[in-house]
């Protein structure tokens, strides 16, 4: 049974290969792992300037107001009125936080 080598022959390098291989880690970087530094990079400056007054929505899906900013890396959230729970603060959602707030923003209008 013959085999037919798609690469060249065997044991030598083609360069056309190499330039593949570069060509698909770089669309690999570009559109997965850059956007998701980015979007890294952007939840943790969101956490970091949270303070009291916030309305914020949790990854489980809370909605309440930043009562407190804690030194620790919680907060105290108001979910209704005179109840508070205390939370981490890498548990707050921005996505969600801002579609709360743009939605809150639209209504009042």
């Amino acid at each position: 049974m013959n085999t037919v080598f798609l690469m060249g022959q065997p044991g030598k390098s083609d360069p056309f290969n190499f330039l593949l291989m570069g060509a698909i880690i770089l669309v690999f970087w570009l559109f997965m792992i850059r956007p998701q530094a980015k979007k890294a990079k952007e939840q943790k400056k969101y956490i970091e300037s949270m303070q009291k007054g916030d309305k914020v929505v949790t990854i489980a899906g809370i909605h309440g107001t930043i009562n407190k900013v804690n030194d620790d890396g919680t907060i105290q959230l108001e979910v209704s009125p005179g109840s508070y729970i205390k939370i981490e603060k890498s548990a707050i959602s921005l996505e969600w936080s801002q579609a709360a707030n743009k939605a809150v923003s639209t209504e009042k209008k």
